[in-house]
């Protein structure tokens, strides 16, 4: 804040200045610049489905629109999914084909919303499109988990205190590391084995939630470096997870396990099945891939 501003902020509210100890609080926003360059080999022509947009909640933050882009231009078509994810498909012709995309968004630059207070649902009281995500899926085996997490979790308390130790547990029990990525790893395999990334740290979460009757739906999409002190690692598309407790989804982060600044949702779902960045229908290799979550000047 200037100090015209403040000097004028005093002569319209006077007692915000009858503290000597008084803090002002101002909102800034942040601008992310995002985007991808994914490059495919492909050897003969093959059908995608891509979940590469801005999920339509930071529709009205957008500042410079994403737009998808081909080279070889092919046609475009979109759609929207069963969960309300921006997908497009097209087919990749023989040979090679870079797919491009670039935005800018603004956030609020504050961190994830920490809520102490918030209470688990009895699963009387849930919404009926939350219940989906109490339910096993694809890459979260509620089934073969559920004794584990109440014997892990049972005692912890209710509501945020559960999930913030489901999130402990997962963040010191799995060894991250990018040498440890595997397409097919599930939540089950990520707690027996204890190393993967970050999609792997959403799964096991999620499934304990869930074996726990709390909500869980797996989340996909940009994560900033902004307020992390350097060195950063190369940038990546993210995973996390929202869990309903209280009335509304909240946002926790396994991997991190702290509060971050700059999330931007590209999709959800169920698990990773729902929101993969591509789906293919035919052989294909990913060559080349380039991520961009920048902060970039304000003015």
């Amino acid at each position: 804040m200037t100090g015209d501003a403040l000097k004028f902020l005093l002569q319209v509210r006077p007692d915000l200045d009858s503290n000597p100890i008084t803090k002002f609080t101002v909102r800034f926003f942040v601008k992310i610049e995002v985007g991808y360059e994914l490059i495919y080999e492909c050897p003969r022509p093959t059908p995608m489905i891509m979940a590469l947009n801005l999920h339509y909640s930071r529709a009205s933050d957008i500042l410079i629109p994403d737009r998808l882009t081909t080279n070889p231009s092919v046609p475009l078509s979109a759609y929207r999914d069963g969960f309300g994810n921006w997908c497009t498909r097209l087919t990749a012709p023989s040979g090679r084909l870079t797919i491009t995309n670039a935005a800018v968004v603004k956030d609020s630059g504050e961190p994830d919303v920490v809520e102490t207070s918030a209470q688990q649902r009895s699963i009387e009281e849930l919404p009926a499109e939350a219940l989906v995500f109490l339910l096993g899926s694809r890459y979260c085996e509620i089934e073969q988990l559920s004794a584990a997490a109440w014997n892990l979790f049972g005692d912890t308390p209710l509501g945020w205190g559960r999930v913030q130790a489901i999130c402990d547990f997962v963040h010191n029990h799995i060894s991250f590391g990018y040498e440890h990525a595997r397409a097919t790893r599930t939540a089950w395999e990520a707690f027996n084995e204890r190393r993967g990334v970050c999609r792997d740290f959403a799964h096991l979460a999620v499934a304990f939630c869930r074996c726990m009757n709390i909500p869980a739906r797996y989340c996909t999409g940009y994560l900033s470096d902004i307020g992390v002190p350097p060195p950063h690692s190369p940038m990546d598309f993210a995973a996390w997870f929202d869990a309903y407790l209280g009335g509304r989804w909240y946002t926790f982060d396994p991997r991190n396990n702290v509060p971050r600044i700059g999330r931007v949702l590209m999709a959800r779902g169920r698990d990773a099945i729902d929101v993969a960045l591509t789906t293919t229908f035919g052989p294909n290799a990913l060559v080349s891939f380039k991520v961009v979550t920048d902060e970039i000047d304000n003015n």
